[in-house]
């Protein structure tokens, strides 16, 4: 039963056996289990380890196995806690290999062509592209939007194009910024694209802008801070590759538009407020973070001043020591 987390048909036994009958020692865990006294004490490191045992408050020096439930909840939030983990460095890897791949061609003068690549200059000249990209769709467009809400002109221009795909059975899956819940015309429009046949998503933090065509094409910006100044259209298998890679990295770690939005968890933190935290820690000002996370500079003050609140921090520095020793960070 416990398999599916890592417990082997002896662990789980010794598990079972802690719980129905709690005294006896190692040498009788042993033999009620079938197994030598060895193979009884790598179960309890393991189950030590699990959190699915934990010292005796009665006996000195013991062990008292914790309740199912208990233990299954714990065991549940462990694993989830391991797979954010790994969709972070997944998506690190990624975003360092895009930008490494992008880097390679932002020295293209422009108005040429090399190799497939073309730098658009100018909102007009990427309009024009994606309108022609957008009618050439067959299978599917992937787009990464961050920045939290989304201008009106932005989602005027984009309401025909995606309506047309949709229309001719085109797959559109978007990553949104998870505070677009919180501007009523980018969240009517995420929730316009799902009514239509669309797949949104949202993630509290996102790599640049992107859109990939059919897999085949892909634009990115040539500066993600401004977007005026133009953007990269690429046919170059390799870049389109890796940049598909990083779309599908961050749509696995983000969440259905229409999942319940998460508040504090467990551990009194919720997942916007960790990432805010991380942000600042890494040397970020507020400006920056709020930036990357999508809302306004007010709104990370005000959850900052939440968070020393509750952390009873007197200044940030004490924040961040506290908030390392709860483990939010």
């Amino acid at each position: 039963m416990l398999d599916v987390f890592g417990l082997d048909t002896r662990t789980e036994a010794v598990y079972r056996e802690m719980l129905e009958r709690p005294s006896g020692g190692v040498a009788e865990l042993a033999a009620r289990v079938g197994t030598t006294e060895t193979e009884v004490r790598e179960a309890l490191d393991q189950l030590v380890e699990l959190g699915l045992l934990t010292p005796s408050r009665e006996a000195v020096g013991g062990l008292r196995a914790v309740s199912l439930e208990v233990g299954l909840a714990h065991l549940l939030r462990r694993q989830e806690e391991e797979e954010l983990a790994r969709h972070h460095r997944a998506l690190a890897v990624g975003k360092a290999a895009a930008a490494r791949a992008i880097a390679s061609y932002s020295a293209l003068q422009p108005g040429t062509n090399l190799e497939g690549n073309e730098r658009l200059l100018g909102l007009d000249a990427i309009q024009a592209r994606l309108e022609v990209l957008t009618r050439g769709l067959r299978v599917e467009c992937l787009s990464i939007i961050p920045g939290g809400a989304q201008s009106e002109a932005s989602l005027e221009a984009s309401r025909p194009l995606d309506e047309a795909a949709l229309d001719r059975g085109v797959r559109l899956r978007a990553v949104y910024q998870e505070s677009v819940r919180n501007d009523p015309p980018t969240l009517a429009y995420a929730q316009w694209t799902t009514d239509h046949g669309g797949e949104v998503r949202t993630s509290h933090v996102l790599p640049a802008r992107l859109l990939i065509f059919d897999r085949t094409t892909a634009l990115v910006p040539i500066d993600p801070d401004n977007s005026r100044r133009g953007a990269l259209c690429t046919t170059s298998p390799g870049i389109v590759a890796t940049l598909v890679a990083l779309f599908e990295q961050t749509w696995e770690a983000a969440v259905p538009l229409g999942a319940a939005r998460v508040g504090s968890g467990e551990d009194g933190i919720s997942e916007g407020e960790r990432e805010l935290l991380k942000l600042l820690a890494s040397g970020m000002t507020d400006e920056a973070a709020g930036k990357r996370l999508g809302v306004s500079l007010r709104t990370v003050r005000r959850q900052m001043s939440g968070l020393m609140e509750r952390l009873q921090a007197a200044s940030r520095f004490e924040a961040g020591l506290k908030a390392a020793q709860r483990g939010w960070l």
